[in-house]
């Protein structure tokens, strides 16, 4: 064996994508995050087939591989991730496992919700967090920041949408939220325990949806019971709590980000002098680099809706294809200098709508596609940098703070990954 050279490819006869012998599921688990990057570049080829856990699947790479996968209803979520996944995070019937005229619809209803005012909303609510929680923080020894930043955002997401939460239901539901995350991409013990929490949570969901339905709403539970989808038929409870957890969940998984925004900043202490003098000329930059480099979610896999053809390659109806992130962002013919931190890579500028949509395709955090209302791209990106925005101000303006001696290593054999001490921040003072 050489190195990470475990398998040997196999060209298929007049086939422009090689085929890899055996499961990618235990080399998947044993190499993490760098598992796809590394035969790619072995391969020298954007795609390559193999199974995983005995599914024939199609890993790809690059922008023009991300925007085949997001774009005009070619594929689905539906049946695409492990029902451990689903169950951890999305569930049957929401927004991510719909296709076609299905899934504009619904997506509509979160673009509506997730609008400017919508987003300021959050903001405030954020900013109005953050200050009440460093009254705690400034009277403790050590503050860990992911626990600490999930419940801030929890706090904020469950306000905006009408359901302040006291401190006993703060601290449950942040609980819940961390370990649906935690254990979505993980298997046995840790994504049972993220789906029992799930469930907890739901049980709180779907009690404020009933109440709602009795007249008791906030103005995100209006827009929900209210929405009608494509077939004009409304949602019913299950889903509508889907749906809810489904606007709070991601908004507390921000938070991950917001860990490896403050690594980034005690690593690159030059851009947190810019950012506390004021200077915001790479704010945005310096969140999207997070978002590039930060590893997350390893992969999106979807499956496609009819009869595909990419590169003369044939898909067959139900074919499984998996666009594989972590690669993607560390393609040195997309990024200069990947592995690199460069905020000022992500300068607006000028160019082609071709040039623009391939740039769109090249970061892929939280998912592809060039038109933010059809595409497969989340809704809630648009927020997820807002509010990776104002935890930078938070972070350089609102506080100081010290950065012990700790391990801030990332595993990149977990999934979803942190640093291993979750950020520790000590002698915290605010200004």
């Amino acid at each position: 064996m050489r190195g990470h050279d475990i398998e040997a490819p196999v060209r298929e006869r007049d086939a422009a994508i090689p085929r890899l012998p055996g499961d990618a599921a235990v080399p998947l688990l044993a190499e993490g995050y760098g598992y796809g990057a590394r035969r790619f570049e072995r391969l020298g080829s954007d795609a390559f087939r193999t199974r995983l856990v005995g599914l024939p699947v199609t890993f790809v790479r690059g922008a023009e591989a991300a925007r085949f996968c997001a774009e005009g209803d070619r594929f689905s979520r539906t049946a695409a991730m492990p029902a451990s996944v689903l169950h951890s995070l999305q569930d049957e019937g929401s927004v991510q496992t719909l296709a076609g005229d299905a899934h504009r619809s619904r997506k509509a209803l979160f673009l509506d919700l997730l609008d400017g005012s919508g987003r300021e909303r959050m903001r405030s609510l954020l900013r109005e967090e953050w200050d009440a929680a460093l009254e705690d923080w400034q009277g403790a020894d050590t503050v860990r920041l992911h626990e600490a930043v999930a419940e801030v955002l929890t706090r904020a997401a469950c306000r905006w949408a009408g359901l302040p939460l006291d401190d006993d239901a703060a601290d449950a539901r942040t609980a819940e939220f961390l370990a649906m995350l935690d254990g979505a991409g993980a298997f046995g013990p840790p994504n049972w325990r993220g789906r029992l929490r799930r469930r907890a949570t739901e049980r709180w969901a779907q009690e404020r949806v009933r109440d709602a339905r009795d007249g008791n709403r906030g103005a995100a539970l209006e827009r929900l019971l209210t929405h009608r989808d494509a077939d004009g038929r409304g949602l019913n409870d299950e889903v509508a709590t889907v749906e809810l957890l489904n606007l709070l969940r991601p908004t507390v998984a921000v938070g991950r980000f917001a860990v490896f925004a403050a690594l980034a900043l005690h690593q690159h202490p030059a851009w947190a002098e810019r950012f506390r003098s004021g200077d915001e000329e790479h704010l945005r930059g310096f969140v999207q680099e997070v978002r590039r480099t930060a590893p997350f979610f390893p992969l999106i896999a979807g499956r496609a809706t009819h009869e595909l053809e990419w590169r003369g390659e044939r898909f067959a109806p139900g074919a499984l294809v998996a666009l594989d992130i972590f690669a993607t962002h560390r393609d040195a013919r997309l990024w200069r200098e990947p592995l690199r931190f460069r905020p000022e890579r992500h300068a607006a500028t000028g160019g082609s709508d071709d040039h623009r949509a391939h740039a769109v395709n090249a970061l892929i955090a939280q998912g592809a596609g060039d038109d933010l209302a059809t595409s497969h791209r989340c809704p809630g990106e648009p927020l997820a940098i807002e509010l990776l925005e104002e935890i930078v101000r938070l972070l350089t303006r609102r506080m100081t703070y010290e950065v012990p001696a700790q391990d801030l290593g990332v595993d990149l054999r977990r999934f979803p990954t942190l640093p291993r001490s979750g950020f520790l921040m000590t002698e915290i003072r605010r200004t």
